[in-house]
């Protein structure tokens, strides 16, 4: 009644009600079918960057590992309780994820969720350029990782206290190697976990918006993995290259067969199947991607 006698306030409401759906703020983050829309999106794009490219953002990946993996050590020196001393490595290492993500580098442990996700939602596979692709990123991230060890040794940068700190970080990562060939499957599991943690980095890193969130997302799962001692072969590959140069208590094939191999199969495993294939799988229906269309249009680039 209130209203038929004064239409003006009526139009006053409604206008207000409009202005506060226009006002309404959007979302900061992507839901999880965008993300995996765009997990492919980024393996499409990998692909499509020329060969030079792809390894030398291989190349920087594994110096971002390096330097991870240094600070990692860095800021743990001297720390008794065991709580912050895991809390301090992550952060450290997440530092060098930060930047691979951030800068667009080509990560091995990444390529394991972007690729398959580019695979699960497209027609067709592809052969030939993949597995170049794959085999390229991996070896880019050991020589990218091995100069910049070197680089550092170089520098004479470090206090004599780095070095007690990162044997003891290699005898965390070659424990395995006394327990034979059960200890080989325990790094092969030990190494699904870790890409099923690096591929949730991923996830929440392309889900954030802003610089700030994307940090955010790739520091929680770093410590977590860092602190479990899940085996990642790319972040290993930052350990054992300083090792190499600074400690004979490891030679290079106990790395590379008693670490590296089996790591990188389960951080294959871990990616692919726990989070490219499992999201890709769940969100089926909502996957919006254009990765199918277009087929014969991209097939000659691909």
């Amino acid at each position: 009644m209130a209203n038929e006698e004064n239409p003006q306030e009526t139009d006053v409401n409604e206008s207000n009600d409009s202005n506060q759906k226009i006002d309404r703020p959007g979302r900061q983050f992507y839901i999880p079918s965008q993300i995996v829309d765009e997990f492919g999106e980024k393996g499409r794009d990998h692909l499509n960057k020329p060969f030079r490219a792809q390894f030398l953002l291989a190349l920087t990946a594994g110096s971002f590992m390096t330097f991870g993996a240094v600070f990692s050590i860095l800021l743990a020196v001297g720390v008794e309780t065991k709580g912050m001393y895991h809390l301090l490595s992550g952060l450290g290492f997440a530092a060098g994820y930060s930047m691979v993500f951030i800068s667009g580098a080509v990560l091995f442990t990444e390529i394991n969720v972007l690729l398959p996700s580019y695979l699960f939602n497209k027609a067709g596979l592809m052969k030939t350029n993949i597995y170049k692709f794959w085999m390229s990123s991996y070896i880019g991230n050991i020589i990218g990782a091995f100069l910049v060890a070197v680089l550092i040794q170089w520098s004479g940068s470090f206090a004599s206290t780095f070095y007690p700190e990162l044997e003891m970080y290699l005898d965390h990562k070659m424990k395995f190697m006394d327990h034979g060939v059960k200890g080989w499957f325990q790094v092969l599991i030990s190494g699904v976990l870790a890409n099923w943690l690096i591929g949730m980095a991923a996830f929440l890193t392309t889900s954030a918006r802003d610089l700030t969130g994307k940090i955010l997302g790739t520091t929680l799962p770093v410590v977590l993995f860092v602190a479990g001692n899940f085996q990642h072969s790319a972040a290993n590959m930052g350990y054992f290259s300083m090792g190499f140069l600074a400690s004979d208590k490891y030679t290079w094939y106990e790395y590379i067969f008693f670490n590296l191999v089996p790591a990188s199969i389960g951080n294959l495993i871990g990616g692919a199947i726990l989070v490219s294939l499992l999201f890709s799988y769940a969100y089926k229906e909502d996957i919006q991607t254009s990765l199918g269309r277009n087929k014969n249009k991209k097939g000659a680039k691909q």
